[in-house]
């Protein structure tokens, strides 16, 4: 049954869609008018048991193909991810919000990702090493952990799943995969390529429900060998907190409350522009989106009204309209969090110059949409220049100077990614240097990670470890050392 077909959103265990008749029944909504476009059946402990051993049957006839016979899956299910970018590509955008051509966008890199990993089945996975024993030879080779579970959030409801799964599956592990439940649909879409590209049965496995009762059971799974996660930092402790208790492999990337300074000497129209783009597009929804926008004196004044006045100019709207700039906010959860804390800055004593309200336009009336915020005259201490918003809100802070910018930039207990604006090349090495975060970009916004670059954060942002590029390979394999006695 392809998903089109289905009118009922269910799990995908070992190679069948199938749903639990007794699992609740859950409405997808569209963010931007509030309309029914389909329903989750969610799935309950037992279907979460009968994934694991559909994975664990298949995990040893998995690992003994070559890994270019896995490889090429990926590449069959990345051509038919691709093939199919419109069709998912309106899907992510009806079920959360983001423009259609974002949503397009996301979708190539998920085929991008799906190609470049297909790749590491022929690339090196050890290396010899000098034996102080004669007539021995010694080397590493990788073992795959087994059976992983993946669970994934509703902001990039393709890239983020396919860029754990992909090097999971190439490197001889099986999935126990859970999407957020808000974009069950668009994950279906994206399980759907990877049936028909003709994995085996059990290889790839899609398991809908909450987290408590998915998401924790993967967690504290004993079939489970390693969990990824990514998602928000309450959630994630406790999903490592749970691998750990029963000791399992866990990767977590959490939050973001990334940085962007703006040095005296810099391009100011350019760093306008990636200030709106790193800190508004998708809305803000994204963890490496730019939130606090630290600002040397000797350029304030006129980077905020330059600032402004493009904010102001950007319109808000459904996705699907071409002429869109930023969408509504994903779900009503989430809106309403962002309208808080908007509300929370104003009384914290902030200036709100533009934004930060409901579209007064009625034909937005049933969606969940907020107008970009710019906030002036914030402290860093402030809970919105400290918390997470997770939406369209940038608040600008005054440095004194660089050595005062470089400061304000890294209170936070988040490190995920930072950028500078800046033509000295003194000021870029002491950032490079200087600055706690994964991800350090320069004369470029904060969000963006190129898919063959390691991707992670420091601080409370990630467990430290990372994803994507060869970096994938030391989460999802462990090194064993051979010796060999001649």
């Amino acid at each position: 049954m392809s998903v089109k077909e289905q009118r009922v959103t269910c799990s995908y265990i070992h190679g069948k869609w199938t749903a639990a008749a007794a699992g609740q029944l859950v409405k997808s909504i569209n963010p931007a008018n509030g309309k029914v476009i389909g329903h989750v059946r969610y799935a309950d402990a037992t279907d979460l048991d009968a994934a694991v051993e559909a994975a664990d049957s298949a995990r040893r006839g998995w690992r003994k193909l070559a890994g270019t016979q896995r490889g090429a899956l990926l590449y069959k299910a990345a051509d038919l991810l691709e093939s199919r970018m419109d069709q998912i590509g309106e899907t992510m955008c009806r079920e959360m919000g983001k423009t259609f051509a974002e949503a397009k966008g996301e979708t190539a890199r998920g085929a991008a990702i799906l190609r470049y990993y297909a790749g590491e089945g022929l690339r090196s996975v050890g290396e010899v090493i000098p034996s102080s024993e004669e007539d021995a030879l010694m080397f590493t080779t990788r073992s795959p952990l087994g059976v992983v579970g993946v669970i994934t959030p509703w902001n990039f409801p393709v890239a983020i799943p396919i860029w754990k799964m992909a090097p999971a599956l190439v490197y001889g592990n099986t999935v126990v995969w859970k999407p957020a439940t808000e974009t069950a649909v668009t994950a279906a879409a994206v399980m759907q390529c990877f049936h028909d590209a003709g994995f085996p049965p059990g290889v790839v496995n899609m398991v809908i429900g909450s987290g408590e009762v998915i998401g924790q059971g993967i967690a504290s799974h004993p079939g489970i060998h390693g969990v990824t996660f990514t998602g928000s930092n309450p959630v994630g402790k406790q999903i490592g907190q749970a691998a750990l208790a029963r000791g399992a492999k866990y990767q977590l990337e959490m939050g973001g409350k990334n940085p962007i300074i703006i040095a005296a000497d810099a391009d100011l129209e350019l760093a306008v522009d990636a200030t709106m783009s790193g800190g508004l597009r998708s809305t803000g929804q994204k963890c490496t989106a730019t939130s606090r926008v630290i600002v040397v004196k000797e350029v304030y004044d006129v980077f905020k009204e330059k600032l402004v006045e493009k904010v102001k100019s950007l319109k808000v709207g459904d996705g699907m309209d071409p002429s869109t700039w930023l969408g509504p906010c994903a779900n009503r959860k989430q809106w309403e969090s962002v309208l808080s804390y908007i509300r929370r800055g104003q009384v914290e004593g902030a200036v709100l110059l533009c934004g930060g309200t409901v579209p007064d336009d009625p034909t937005l009336a049933g969606g969940y949409y907020v107008t970009p915020a710019v906030f002036d005259e914030v402290h860093s201490k402030m809970a919105i220049a400290q918390e997470e918003i997770f939406g369209p809100v940038l608040t600008l802070i005054q440095a004194d100077s660089f050595e005062e910018a470089l400061v304000l930039a890294n209170d936070t207990e988040f490190g995920l990614s930072a950028s500078i604006y800046t033509r000295d090349i003194g000021s870029i090495l002491s950032f490079v240097s200087e600055i706690d975060a994964g991800l350090v970009r320069v004369n470029a916004e904060t969000a963006g990670v190129e898919l063959q670059a390691p991707f992670g954060g420091m601080k409370q942002s990630s467990s430290h470890s990372r994803e994507q590029g060869r970096a994938a390979i030391e989460f999802f394999t462990s090194v064993k050392t051979v010796f060999v006695k001649g």
